[in-house]
């Protein structure tokens, strides 16, 4: 696997590093000027037919092959590594090293697959639809109904996850979205463009280019009459669908290729509203104390936490003058799709819909003065993961032991507190 030293060097070929001493104080100007240049407004209306087309051929499964390059494209041209991209494009390249996009094969991943391929290889196959989606990251194809060797199979671009080419690159041609003055045309001759310059459409800048990897189609796996990943159909019936903002609006800011979600504590506080307010003022000893917790999402364009991965602790309890719980005074509340381990049930779903609330009406006679009200929202974005992982090993986790047991300590540091407060009671 290529590893890269810093943003203004490639390892990998010098071709690619004489490129990057070339480009690089141009592309900072033109990505500084470009900065500066006017959002387009939101998409109000639906995709129209040509993008509908564009994102159905885009996206078909399994992604063929790309087949040989062009005779006259060089090394670095013919590269699907991302550090090739990274050569001319070194923000996106820095952004995406950075994002969970980059990580999608990592070791919980990675580590199921080791035994699966051998136990269970057509649902070992079906995980690199989206964690690892080109072809070249396959080591088989289809071809006449057998699977078949892969003679351009790559083990190092499949560990690099979800790469560059995976949206950007057909057959050797490369896409993406429109200037962001809305334009579309090549300015130059093609022919005489790196890689033959690029195929710009709005496709790029649609929800439904995201749902082919987050969403389930109607005949996958559903719970309670829902797809076990919902997320696409959750914002089109959402508040931001209809105020015409996309998926890219919040997870892609500025065209930023970072993808942040549920394991990024300012992403997640940018779309709620947190409010903690008491009945009255102030209580004696005796009194029932009451208080109300409210968690909205105002600027969460699906339910949250959407999917069944994560989850959100909500913690009420009564501490004394020195920070020690009062007995029998907590209160908690579970936030998240709740399934077992097997996928076979709902056990229940208490996620807020989006543009929703949640509620929670605390009660409590004050045994002592003195008192206040603690409160602690937890976000535990791998909440699901950590008990798998747990599972796995607990019965044996196979040739992937090491790779599972670094899994699992990333899902347990990836629990962050979101909201913490104390409200004095008397």
């Amino acid at each position: 696997m290529l590893h890269h030293s810093r943003a203004s060097r490639v390892v990998g070929c010098p071709e690619m590093n004489r490129m990057v001493s070339l480009v690089w104080p141009a592309m900072l100007f033109v990505l500084a000027m470009a900065s500066r240049a006017e959002a387009p407004p939101p998409l109000t209306a639906g995709p129209s037919a040509a993008e509908q087309e564009f994102i159905a051929r885009h996206w078909r499964r399994p992604i063929p092959p790309q087949g040989p390059p062009p005779a006259r494209f060089s090394p670095i041209e013919r590269s699907l590594q991302p550090e090739a991209c990274g050569a001319c494009h070194p923000v996106q390249f820095s952004d995406w090293q950075g994002s969970i996009h980059a990580h999608s094969m990592g070791p919980g991943i990675a580590g199921q697959l080791v035994d699966l391929v051998k136990t269970d290889p057509l649902s070992a196959r079906s995980c690199a639809t989206c964690h690892a989606p080109i072809a070249e990251q396959r080591p088989e194809l289809l071809e006449g109904g057998r699977w078949v060797a892969n003679p351009d199979f790559d083990p190092a671009l499949q560990a690099r996850g979800v790469v560059c080419a995976s949206c950007h690159v057909r057959e050797h041609q490369r896409f993406g979205p429109p200037r962001r003055d809305g334009s579309t045309a090549s300015r130059a001759p093609r022919a005489s463009l790196p890689h033959n310059g690029l195929t710009r459409t709005t496709a790029f800048l649609r929800s439904e280019f995201c749902a082919s990897c987050h969403q389930f189609a109607p005949d996958g796996p559903t719970l309670a009459g829902k797809p076990l990943e919902n997320t696409y159909e959750e914002w089109r019936g959402s508040p931001a669908a209809r105020r015409g903002l996309q998926c890219q609006s919040c997870h892609m800011p500025d065209r930023r290729h970072v993808w942040r979600g549920i394991h990024d504590a300012d992403m997640v506080r940018s779309g709620l509203d947190i409010v903690l307010r008491a009945a009255q003022p102030r209580y004696r000893q005796g009194d029932i104390a009451r208080a109300t917790l409210t968690i909205a999402t105002p600027r969460v364009g699906h339910a949250f936490p959407t999917y069944v991965t994560p989850a959100v602790l909500v913690r009420l309890e009564l501490i004394d003058s020195d920070g020690r719980a009062v007995p029998d005074s907590l209160e908690e509340r579970l936030i998240g799709r709740q399934v077992p381990l097997d996928l076979s049930r709902e056990i229940a779903d208490t996620r807020i819909p989006p543009g929703g609330r949640f509620r929670l009406d605390y009660a409590r006679r004050l045994p002592a003065s003195g008192l206040r009200l603690r409160v602690t929202v937890t976000v535990l974005p791998d909440e699901f993961y950590t008990r798998f992982f747990e599972a796995m090993l607990s019965a044996g986790a196979g040739g992937g032991d090491d790779q599972i047991r670094l899994a699992l300590e990333a899902t347990r540091r990836s629990a962050y507190t979101l909201y913490e407060k104390e409200l004095a009671l008397s």
